[in-house]
């Protein structure tokens, strides 16, 4: 008897970081018991299912894509949705209120703040149908690099990611300016600049210099408004710094992820400038505690564990009712997310506009240059 079909759409390449190491490390695991067919995210083919066959994936905000154009084609044994979750912001979810009635249940990548807070939530009617999936690395990719902390008032802090709205970066620039006795610098790449912080550009953590660079801090401090879990969270773990973040960074409650208020820069500040000056030996408990959740939850068998789990259950709960006004809601966010048509057409005409204000700068620098 042939294996059951599991048709995977999500990122899977090489890469170590996410989303392709979800998609590989959770595909890898399925394999020894399931045949698994694997789908890009931005993929536009439509599957056409055999008997027992599982869809399992990431939707794409676009409906033209394969998991939400194969969503609807019968013969599926189960209809899985596997996504980051999180309701700080509903523009980047808002697209799923249309796809998950469709599907069995929703797999949410999230983290503990996120998931608590769901019945208070505009996304409260999804609740039913929503698995609480916490993400996970592999500590061989991200070995420890941090064999001591600084002295007291020799503590670094670093931040790692972008500069999207929703990573919060003035408030960074804000605590790095009541904390100037303390180096704040940002590895990652933006638009703008963030004031305050030393810039290292991108980094290849695969590297030896890369891992030396890191080993360089001692905590890593993000502060997110609207993010699920950002896996840098756990990064700084395996690589034994401490990780520092706001609650709606996803983590919460946990001893060895201190958080700070995601809207008091003094009240962050004095959070930071404690740690900075903290026991030695607080730190390193700290420390162990972060590796042995690493080793007993955050891993790739306990994910692909509870995804399994949900594909041989049964279960496929309905939705609670949804209000006139929750489906308006949904559909403005939709509509004015960097996928919808307005949001399209604003990121247009702001581009447009930078274009053109760059154009006019350069004009003139050359215009003055002429005498």
């Amino acid at each position: 008897m042939s294996a059951p079909r599991v048709h995977l759409v999500y990122p899977h390449g090489e890469g170590i970081s996410t989303p392709d190491a979800i998609g590989r490390e959770l595909g890898r695991r399925l394999e020894a018991g399931y045949e698994v067919i694997y789908h890009g995210w931005t993929d536009r083919d439509v599957i056409e299912p055999e008997a027992g066959d599982i869809l399992l994936g990431h939707p794409h905000p676009s409906g033209d894509t394969v998991f939400r154009r194969s969503l609807e084609r019968p013969g599926w044994r189960r209809k899985l949705m596997l996504a980051p979750y999180m309701h700080g912001d509903l523009r980047y979810v808002a697209f799923m209120d249309g796809v998950l009635p469709l599907c069995d249940l929703f797999l949410a990548i999230t983290g503990p703040y996120w998931f608590g807070t769901i019945s208070n939530s505009p996304c409260s009617h999804w609740r039913p149908k929503m698995v609480h999936l916490d993400l996970a690395i592999d500590r061989g990719d991200y070995p420890r690099v941090k064999k001591s902390f600084g002295e007291p008032g020799k503590r670094r802090v670093v931040y790692v990611g972008h500069t999207e709205p929703y990573k919060n970066t003035q408030l960074l620039s804000k605590i790095a300016a009541l904390v100037p006795e303390s180096e704040f610098a940002w590895i990652g790449g933006g638009a703008t600049p963030i004031r305050g912080l030393t810039a290292l550009g991108r980094v290849d953590f695969g590297s030896g210099a890369g891992r030396d660079l890191v080993a360089g801090y001692d905590f890593l401090l993000t502060v997110g408004t609207a993010d699920a879990n950002p896996t840098t969270i756990l990064e700084a773990m395996a690589w034994g710094l401490i990780p520092i973040c706001t609650p709606t960074s996803g983590y919460e409650g946990i001893a060895g992820i201190p958080n700070v208020p995601v809207d008091d820069a003094a009240a962050a500040a004095a959070v930071i400038r404690r740690l900075l000056g903290a026991d030695d030996s607080d730190l390193v408990a700290m420390q162990a505690s972060n590796w042995r959740a690493l080793d007993d939850h955050y891993n790739w068998d306990r994910f692909a564990a509870q995804v399994i789990e949900a594909i041989e259950s049964t279960d496929s709960p309905p939705l609670l009712p949804e209000s006139m006004r929750r489906r308006a809601l949904f559909a403005h966010r939709s509509l004015t997310s960097q996928y919808g048509k307005v949001g399209r057409l604003e990121s247009t005409l702001g581009r447009v506009w930078h274009h053109l204000r760059t154009g006019r700068a350069v004009w003139r620098r050359r215009r003055n240059a002429r005498g």
